[in-house]
């Protein structure tokens, strides 16, 4: 009887363990991709946009006024930031590192938000050295506006982190495309109507002139951007076209 019962105890002991604490277990063909397009688009952007989304959160969690080691941090993780503002109330500069930049500010910026509506904000400006991408968002005092913290780089610098800088690009809806010697139609890539697309899709494929781009928008705050590179196999995304 006891022998019986302690088999009995040792096999329930068992399926409790393995449903409680289950062992680890790895499907990597859940992780396979669709098409060689979106394979090769996610080689190309994930080490560009891994470190600007930590930028934007690191951006993000400082809600008062920055201080040294703040400042220190920032650039020692991100060492292809190029300057950091932070203005007051009024938008006037009371600091900005390093103070006598390479790349000078071509027209003011003007980062316009919603009162109560604290989040990133994005402004490019597009200087005769090249643009710059600025992060921005508004610091308090105790429960009053104080002003805001601007933190800015060249977005061609982010693109040198991909393995292949050459074939991704970024397009800046309404405002550029970036890249890093891409062969590329810039002013036929801008044309595209971006706003309607991104009004319900976040990827896709485009054929603009004779190539076809596999694409897929990402926000900074409510900023989209979008990485794109020319599709290896464009009737892998047949279904996604679409024709400019």
């Amino acid at each position: 009887m006891w022998t019986s019962t302690k088999e009995y105890a040792k096999d329930s002991w068992g399926t409790t363990k393995a449903y409680i604490d289950p062992p680890p277990q790895i499907d990597v063909d859940n992780y396979q991709f669709e098409s060689p397009n979106q394979e090769k688009l996610a080689r190309l952007f994930t080490p560009v946009d891994g470190p600007l989304t930590s930028l934007s959160r690191f951006v993000d969690d400082k809600d008062t006024l920055p201080g040294v080691d703040w400042l220190d941090l920032l650039l020692a993780r991100f060492p292809w930031v190029s300057r950091v503002l932070v203005t007051d109330e009024n938008g006037t500069i009371i600091f900005m590192q390093p103070e006598i930049p390479v790349k000078k500010i071509s027209k003011p910026l003007v980062f316009k938000g919603v009162w109560r509506d604290i989040q990133l904000l994005t402004v490019v400006d597009y200087s005769d050295l090249g643009p710059e991408l600025y992060i921005g968002r508004p610091y308090f005092q105790d429960t009053r506006f104080n002003g805001l913290i601007g933190v800015g780089f060249d977005p061609r610098a982010l693109l040198s982190l991909s393995p292949e800088p050459s074939k991704l690009i970024i397009i800046h809806p309404g405002g550029g495309v970036w890249s890093r010697g891409a062969d590329i139609d810039k002013e036929a890539l801008l044309a595209v109507p971006w706003k309607e697309l991104l009004k319900e899709n976040v990827f896709g494929q485009i054929k603009v002139g004779e190539k076809h781009y596999t694409w897929l928008a990402r926000y900074v705050g409510k900023d989209p951007y979008v990485y794109a590179t020319e599709s290896v196999a464009p009737e892998a995304d047949v279904d996604s076209w679409w024709s400019f």
